[in-house]
């Protein structure tokens, strides 16, 4: 087992190749344990590399409720009011902390994706 670090895009390559060969390798064994190093590197590769960006809060909570079949006027109890629904959906009036924190709870949002700009 050689193990390098990761400096480039071939290395990347050459990493996930290997991978491939072993992915069906036991715990315990050489190979596994060279599956669980390579696994180490090339996901801080992918995390330096390639990060993901956080959704638009707003597109956050249309994906859910499409997720849950809901519709606008069931935001109306987390929100407070039906008006404030089609406002904040339109991007006309921010979320509010309360409005935060129900969307957490009840629609299981992050809050980290809810309390960003947009």
């Amino acid at each position: 087992m050689k193990i390098t670090p990761i400096k480039n895009e071939k290395d990347y390559q050459n990493a996930l190749n290997r991978l491939e060969k072993i992915f069906d390798a036991k715990m315990g064994t050489q190979e596994g344990d060279e599956l669980e190093i390579l696994s180490i590197l090339i996901d801080k590769y992918e995390n330096e590399h390639f990060p993901i960006e956080m959704p638009d809060p707003i597109e956050a909570i249309k994906f859910r409720m499409e997720q849950m079949g809901m519709k606008q006027k069931d935001l109306a109890e987390v929100f407070g009011f039906k008006s404030r629904v089609s406002e904040i959906l339109n991007k006309k009036r921010k979320l509010t902390l309360e409005m935060v924190r129900n969307l957490n709870t009840k629609l299981h949002i992050p809050t980290d994706v809810l309390i960003q700009d947009y």
